[in-house]
C-alpha cells in the first residue's frame, strides 16, 4: 500500500470511530441527561408548589394582589402579587404594597433570600415573618413567583408623613403608649 491510501484509510477508521462514539453517547448519555432534566423538573415543580402554598397561607396576598382580602381570596392566580393601589396610612406616612412579581423577577434567588432576611420595612408589612422563614421557603416563594411571571405595574412610592397619600389609603391609629 502506498503512504496516501493509509493515509485515507486511517481518516476514514477515525471519521468511523468519531461518529460511533457520537452515536453512543446520543444512545446512552442523552437519556441520562433527559433524566436529570426530569428529576430537575420535578423538584423545580415541588419547589413551586411549597412557594405556591407559603404565599397563600403568609398573607402575602392580602395586601400584594388587589381585591384580594375583600373577595376572600377569590382572585385568578394569574392577578396575584401585582401590588395595589390602595395605600396604608399612619404615623410613618404612607405605604403601598409593592409589586412582588416585579421584584423578584429582578432578582436572583439568593439576592431575595439576602434581601428577604434582612428587610426591616414600614407598617403594615410584616417583615419579621420574613426573617423566621427558612433560606428552603424563601427559595421557593422565588421560584413561585418567578414562575408566575412578571406582569403589572409598579406600586405607588412611599409618601411621607406631612403629606396626602395618592388616591384611596387605609388609616392607621396611633401606635399604643408603651
Amino acid at each position: 500500500m502506498s503512504m496516501p491510501k493509509i493515509s485515507v484509510i486511517s481518516t476514514v477508521l477515525n471519521m468511523f470511530f468519531a461518529v460511533s462514539v457520537a452515536c453512543l453517547w446520543v444512545g446512552v448519555a442523552q437519556p441520562a441527561i433527559a433524566q436529570q432534566k426530569v428529576v430537575s423538573s420535578e423538584s423545580n415543580s415541588r419547589q413551586i408548589e411549597r412557594g405556591r402554598y407559603l404565599v397563600k397561607i403568609s398573607g402575602c396576598n392580602d395586601c400584594h394582589t388587589a381585591g384580594y382580602a375583600v373577595t376572600g381570596g377569590n382572585i385568578p392566580e394569574s392577578q396575584w402579587l401585582m401590588g395595589d393601589k390602595l395605600g396604608w396610612h399612619g404615623p410613618w406616612g404612607t405605604t403601598y404594597p409593592v409589586n412582588l412579581r416585579l421584584l423578584m423577577n429582578s432578582l436572583t434567588q439568593d439576592q431575595w433570600v439576602q434581601l428577604a432576611k434582612g428587610l426591616q420595612t414600614r407598617p403594615p408589612m410584616p417583615w419579621w415573618l420574613l426573617h423566621a422563614m427558612t433560606h428552603e421557603d424563601l427559595k421557593a416563594m422565588h421560584a413561585y413567583v418567578k414562575w408566575l411571571g412578571a406582569a403589572g405595574e409598579a406600586a405607588p412610592s412611599y409618601v411621607p408623613p406631612e403629606q396626602e397619600p395618592v388616591g384611596l389609603a387605609v388609616q392607621f391609629p396611633m401606635a399604643p403608649k408603651k
